[in-house]
């Protein structure tokens, strides 16, 4: 499972095969490994209409042209989470960026809530009606988009989804914004780390890229 590194390099002196842990472990690392990660707070609704809200931290935009988003679903403890069904019946979310000021609501929304309780009620979150898609907004959040789902991949023999969605509307206070776009500095973003750790905006470095 884990080994010492015996090359005269040490450049990697502890080795993990991920192929040989399991689930859990797998999770732990990766997610100690891969940081900081951005949070997509998806909002979706069911067929039936009832609401949904949960973070995801494996998240990230993919495409420009066209506008891509990608998040990915792990299973939950009863086949599909209410995430991933609520996608494939209705092709509609939205996600709402987290910062500092919604971290703790936002960890209530992870929560294994049953698929009729409306997680904003949850954490105490207001929701904001989309111009474009169905389901609602985070109100406290600053920026938000609305998205149409492409594609939900399942991935693996008890599959994780991933979802990918097309942004057709940001939604950004003006307060956030610099030059007429997003500052990081501004929208104080909560990045994740791994276990109950996160990250707040730390000091910004800008390094230009080279011009041959």
């Amino acid at each position: 499972m884990y080994r010492k590194d015996d090359s005269p390099y040490h450049v990697a002196p502890m080795i993990v095969d991920l192929g040989i842990l399991s689930h859990r472990e797998r999770y732990r690392w990766m997610t100690a490994a891969i940081v900081p990660r951005p949070i997509a707070l998806v909002s979706t609704i069911s067929e039936a209409g009832a609401v949904n809200l949960a973070p995801f931290s494996y998240f990230t935009g993919i495409s420009s042209t066209p506008p891509i988003l990608a998040i990915s679903v792990g299973p939950g403890r009863n086949g599909r989470k209410d995430t991933v069904r609520n996608l494939e019946a209705t092709k509609e979310m939205t996600v709402s960026v987290v910062t500092e000021e919604i971290a703790e609501p936002m960890v209530l929304t992870s929560g294994d809530w049953p698929p009729d309780r409306n997680e904003f009620e949850v954490a105490g979150l207001h929701s904001v009606p989309s111009d474009l898609v169905r389901p609602p907004r985070v109100a406290e959040s600053p920026l938000a988009m609305e998205c149409r789902v492409i594609q939900v991949v399942p991935v693996g023999p008890d599959p994780t989804f991933v979802v990918l969605a097309e942004i057709v509307r940001i939604h950004a206070r003006e307060s956030i914004l610099t030059d007429g776009l997003p500052d990081p500095v501004k929208l104080r973003p909560l990045g994740r780390l791994g276990g109950d750790l996160y990250a707040r905006m730390g000091e910004i470095l800008r390094i230009p890229r080279p011009k041959p």
